[in-house]
């Protein structure tokens, strides 16, 4: 319709007839006789006559109508008009008679369609009645979709529920299109408030059908169906490839593209990848525009600085390089554009960002070849610089467009520009091994690889014979190395990178082979005495350097089968794990030690060591997570194969000389340096597959009378499994999208783990699978190990003559591998369904374990029962929650909807008296963060919530108050005194959780829901109750914010309950509000105690608590009145009290000491301190 403007209409011409009207306003068109001639004949009817009173021509035929003022003038005349009307209300009725007389032309409908009408008279019913009469596309208009159009933006919705349902109605039996016109609409027809109510019922629309129109939301509620559908399974990659094949689908490619960005910036990994498909199909299907948007998208992904969505992005435009290599090279200079922001990317990420690059600059396609000259560019200027930052992104770029163009000159330039820095040669040493591992590298380029001195002049090989064999005189070079800084031709940094190179290329060159270099293995370091070495202690603690070197010796030889070489490989682990014990003695004497570099791709503040004398543990830390370690007294595995022969005794002497580190000190000093040492290989971790290994030695006489055994020990199972452990944290429960904080930390969490990004996820999951039977072996036989342990000390855990480092080492070992189990089953990908069949074998491994079980049991219920079977050798409570944690996740992999297992496995946990090896009854933050963990996976689990809190708070908590001071509860015996605020944080938590899940009540029976909320009010009366023994600060802040979230959620689900069942059960309602009406004036009192306290904290919560108890009191007067009942009610003035219930002295009235009482409302002159709380019936 068309809306005419004015300057100024008075009240005669308003009044005018309507011929006036139209030649006044005619003027400017000169179409007067034209205009009068179409109009409407319509005008006779009510419809007609109110509409033309109130602004709005009607015409015929294809004209449109006209509006001569605006749409609220209008909207405000017709309901005067119509509200005005003698015959009102059934005048509206008339009207809307009127109105579908009206439209049953469908030119006129057609008219009425266009703007701006149907918002202002059309009504809703006769739209949706209208709608399938049309089919898409007749006569160039949509019909249906315009329709759906003018509900849109409503300025006012009588029964926003009712226009729900009816677009539901119309969902569930309209055709794709207009399934897809609807939806797509949803979000501007309803109200914010409805929007999670519709997501759900479209849930349960068939996969199939709604997976063509859902795809091009870009609002909350849709976009929230479709990620629920894809979590589950029930949209899937070949799905979506179906809808592409199979739909016209360039048209919705905004709403394509919109989705895709939501879903790649998800912090959810299980729908990330779903984003991807829909980037790439949309890149594979769609035409030149398409592919650029696609391409720019992805750019902007990675240039945003996210962490998990810069990984995904590259890995979506590598992948189409590779699929597309014609397509992409035309986009080149789009990606090539990501150069001017590798400050924000990690070195994997540059080094994904530069093979991509390479494949698109030096491919087989001549569109890309524009870019290799920006790209030398970028390289020789990072190059050159002097910034360590810069120079080390031109090494890691150079060193990858050298594996993809095999030109040997960028080689040679690297190789000068790292010369002058130590570090940049280490990492150019590192960059050059991590190509050779990933790469086929040219031949030239292999001619062309950094080997200036044979390995015995690099590594300073020592073949005298006094030695033994050859061996890295490792004291003499750092002693050189501190005499002359800058001098030697190979800095002892460049060690451990450069034979990590040399290994590579060693086994490329000989498949698999290392005879050329195991006599590295035999006797790779020498060390001399310590005593001869206090000036190179003072400035470098010299067992670091042995660690990594020897790191790099597991990494170079732990693939090889031969027994022989096995062994070796594990006694150089035992001479890592000796070689901690020596340094950490060293550590404590060097405080404030600053180590050289480990890993080069990082910055060299990254990781910078704690202070040992100010070391102090973070609050929220596992207790035992496995990045502790401790110094043994006596190493088992520390025997006379750990170093060279000649100089153990002596270094063992002088070590025991040092003074005695406490425990948790050590424990502090190796988290902080781990950044300083050299990663650890995945492929290390098979070293946990060794068994006993033994050789027979020869005599002078070549008999073989003696036999050699080495194998794993306590010290090295916990060195190897807090490795994996942190492998897999690292890569297996990383969020995809998580945003780098505005002040970033010191410390970033990938340095160390360089080597490890190079794999994916899946790859690590899958590695972790095909140890799992090893790791069941070590699990196994630590359960045998507490077993025999408490059957021969008749369950006494610090019973005399224990060896208590055994006894710790093994509860580490324990501890890590339930760890290890935990976080590779909590890996989201299994919810993937590609990786359905990787987790079918995981569970698969541990349900083979299994020796005993019926035919009867799953696979799933196998693999839990067999990890059940460790329930009863858990020494310490931390080991405890790791097997409930891994319980629980195994349960949910498996579907399994039953918790009772599980919440009397935790129950009886908590039900169990934990001591550590001393004696001692456990303890402390660590203990308390533990046990609170612990008692809410029992109460999460538990079948009857509301009777396991009465059981704790009406038993545990009476025996704990009648036992002695340092005592606990007989029933609970993690239940003390420093241990109660745990449980009632945890009971009052799960109690106001349960009563939020109560139904709300019905006119129907509501005996049950009655009974439910019963014991809830009497759970709650017991823990408010509480605060007047346990008075702390603490408690009473958890009993006033959980009492005010108890009450409201009364308020909303209980109330309405009470007014139903009222009439039937009147004595239960007596009771249950006399119960709680006990407990609000507890909350009352808490109120008054806050504010004479002047406890910030306490009265932070009092404003809201006592809104909450007024309108405790006046919705139980309405709920009296509506069930006539109203003279049981009256009003008294509660005055304000302590904990102990004595009147606070300061607000005392000046009447009488005794409550007043009054059968009025609150008066006004009461003290704000005062609250209407006095019931009675």
């Amino acid at each position: 319709m068309r809306k005419k403007r004015r300057s100024s209409v008075d009240k005669s011409e308003s009044a005018a007839p309507p011929d006036v009207s139209k030649s006044k306003k005619s003027r400017t068109t000169g179409h007067q006789s034209k205009t009068t001639a179409q109009e409407d004949t319509s005008i006779d009817s009510v419809f007609g006559q109110f509409l033309h009173e109130a602004g709005v021509i009607l015409r015929q035929g294809s004209t449109s109508n006209e509006i001569a003022v605006d749409q609220v003038v209008f909207q405000k005349r017709l309901q005067q008009h119509l509200k005005k009307s003698p015959r009102y209300p059934s005048i509206v009725q008339e009207f809307i008679t009127g109105l579908e007389s009206h439209i049953e032309d469908p030119e006129r409908f057609r008219n009425c369609l266009l703007p701006c009408v149907p918002r202002l008279v059309l009504v809703i019913n006769t739209l949706f009645e209208k709608l399938p009469e049309f089919i898409a596309g007749e006569d160039g208009l949509n019909i249906p979709r315009v329709i759906v159009n003018q509900l849109k933006w409503l300025d006012r919705i009588i029964d926003s529920k009712e226009l729900a349902g009816k677009l539901m109605q119309l969902v569930s039996v309209a055709s794709v299109e207009i399934q897809c016109d609807i939806i797509t609409s949803l979000p501007e027809i309803l109200e914010d408030s409805q929007h999670s109510d519709i997501a759900r019922e479209l849930k349960w629309v068939e996969p199939y059908n709604i997976a063509h129109p859902i795809m091009y939301i870009f609002r909350r509620g849709a976009e929230r169906v479709l990620k629920v559908k894809v979590r589950a399974g029930q949209i899937q990659e070949a799905l979506l490839q179906k809808t592409f094949r199979g739909y016209v689908m360039r048209g919705y490619f905004p709403s394509i593209l919109a989705l895709a960005q939501s879903l790649l910036r998800s912090p959810d990994p299980c729908v990330v990848p779903f984003g991807g498909h829909m980037y790439r199909l949309s890149f594979t299907a769609f035409d030149s525009y398409c592919q650029q948007e696609v391409v720019g998208s992805l750019v902007t992904h990675v240039c945003s600085g996210v962490g998990g969505e810069v990984d995904v992005a590259l890995e979506l435009l590598c992948g189409l390089v590779t699929e597309k290599p014609s397509e992409m090279a035309l986009y080149a200079v789009f990606v090539k554009g990501i150069l001017d922001y590798m400050e924000n990317l990690t070195p994997q990420q540059i080094r994904r960002l530069f093979h991509l690059l390479s494949g698109l600059a030096f491919g087989q396609q001549q569109q890309g070849t524009h870019i290799q000259d920006e790209m030398h560019i970028v390289v020789r200027k990072q190059l050159s610089s002097t910034v360590p930052k810069y120079k080390r992104i031109g090494i890691i770029g150079a060193v990858m467009v050298v594996g993809s163009m095999g030109v040997t000159a960028l080689l040679e330039l690297v190789r000068s520009c790292s010369e002058s820095s130590p570090e940049a040669a280490a990492l150019y040493y590192d960059e050059l091994a991590n190509l050779v591992l990933t790469c086929t590298l040219d031949p030239l380029v292999q001619v062309c690889l950094p080997f200036p001195f044979p390995a015995c002049i690099m590594y300073n090989l020592d073949d005298e014979e006094s030695q033994g064999g050859i061996a890295i005189n490792l004291l003499q070079l750092l002693s050189d190395d501190l005499q002359h800084k800058g001098e030697l031709r190979v800095s002892p940094l460049c060690l451990s990178p450069f034979f990590r190179l040399l290994r590579l290329c060693e086994e490329q060159q000989h498949q698999g082979d290392l005879e050329e270099i195991d006599a590295l293995l035999v006797r790779m370091i020498s060390l001399c005495c310590i005593c001869q070495c206090e000036f190179i202690f003072a400035h470098r603690p010299l067992e670091r350097e042995c660690v990594c070197v020897c790191v790099q010796v597991l990494n170079a030889f732990c693939s090889q089968k031969d027994p022989e070489m096995k062994m070796k490989v594990v006694t150089r682990l035992q001479n890592i794990t000796y070689l901690q014990t020596l340094l950490e003695r060293t550590l404590a004497a060097t405080p404030g030690y600053a180590p050289p570099l480990a890993n080069f791709d990082g910055e060299s503040t990254e990781g910078a060591p704690v202070s040992s004398s100010s070391a102090a543990p973070k609050k929220g830390k596992k207790e035992g997570t496995g990045k502790k370690r401790k110094a043994p007294a006596k190493n088992p595995s520390a025997d006379s194969s750990q170093l060279e022969e000649g100089t153990e005794a002596e270094e063992t002497q002088q070590v025991n000389t040092h003074r005695p580190l406490t425990s948790h000190l050590r424990q502090i000093i190796l988290v902080s340096y781990r950044h300083f040492f050299r990663e650890l290989d995945m492929e290390v971790l098979s070293v946990l597959q060794c068994g006993l290994l033994s050789r027979s030695l020869l005599d002078s006489e070549l008999h073989s009378k003696v036999r050699e055994e080495v194998q794993l020990g306590p010290a090295e199972l916990v060195f190897l499994l807090e490795d994996m452990w942190r492998k897999l944290e690292f890569s297996l429960t990383a969020a995809p999208a998580k945003r780098v904080p505005f002040f970033k930390g010191k410390t970033d969490k990938s340095v160390g783990f360089s080597h490890l990004q190079q794999k994916s996820p899946k790859d690590i999951a899958a590695c972790c699978v095909q140890l799992l039977p090893t790791l069941c072996t070590h699990l196994e036989n630590c359960h045998n190990h507490f077993q025999t342990l408490l059957s021969e000390n008749q369950g006494v855990v610090d019973a005399s003559g224990l060896d208590v480092r055994e006894h710790q080492l093994l509860s580490s070992a324990y501890q890590l591998l339930l760890q290890v189990l935990h976080t590779t089953f909590s890996w989201s990908g299994f919810s993937q369904p590609e990786h359905r069949g990787l987790l079918k074998k995981t569970l698969g491994v541990l349900a083979d374990r299994l020796k005993e079980g019926g035919p009867e049991l799953t696979m799933d219920q196998h693999s839990f029962e067999y990890l059940l079977n460790f329930h009863s050798t858990v020494p310490s409570l931390s080991i405890a929650l790791c097997l409930s944690q891994l319980l629980s996740t195994v349960a949910d992999r498996g579907g399994h909807q039953n918790g009772l297992p599980l919440a009397t496995l935790a129950r009886r946990f908590l039900c169990q008296e934990w001591v550590t090896t001393s004696g001692d009854r456990e303890k402390g933050p660590k203990h308390n963060e533990t046990l609170q963990t612990l008692l809410s996976i029992y109460l999460e689990h538990t079948d009857d919530v509301l009777k396991a809190v009465e059981e704790i708070a009406g038993e545990g908590i009476p025996e704990l108050l009648n036992s002695a001071k340092d005592a606990s509860s007989r029933t609970w015996p993690t239940l003390n005194r420093l241990t109660f605020l745990v449980f009632y944080k945890g009971m009052m938590g799960v109690l106001e959780k349960a009563v939020r899940k109560i139904p709300p009540g019905r006119n129907s029976d509501n005996t049950e829901k009655l009974l439910t909320w019963n014991l809830a009010v009497r759970d709650f009366h017991i823990l408010v109750n509480l605060v007047k023994v346990f008075d702390s600060r603490p408690v009473l802040n958890v009993c006033l914010k959980y009492g005010r979230l108890f009450l409201e959620s009364f308020l909303k689900l209980g109330m309405p309950l009470l007014d139903f069942s009222f009439k039937k059960h009147k004595e239960d309602v007596q009771s249950l509000l006399k119960t709680f009406q006990l407990s609000t004036r507890q909350l009352h009192h808490m109120c008054g105690h806050s504010k004479i306290r002047q406890d910030t904290i306490l009265t932070n919560h009092v404003p809201a608590l006592k809104k909450s108890l007024e309108q405790f009191v006046y919705r139980v007067k309405a709920m009296l009145t509506l069930n006539h009942c109203q003279e049981a009610f009256w009003l008294g003035n509660l005055k304000n009290r302590d904990l102990k219930g004595e009147e606070i002295l300061s607000q005392r009235s000046q009447g009488s000491d005794e409550e007043e009482e009054a059968g009025s409302p609150l008066p006004q002159e009461q003290s704000e301190d005062e609250v209407l709380a006095i019931i009675d019936f």
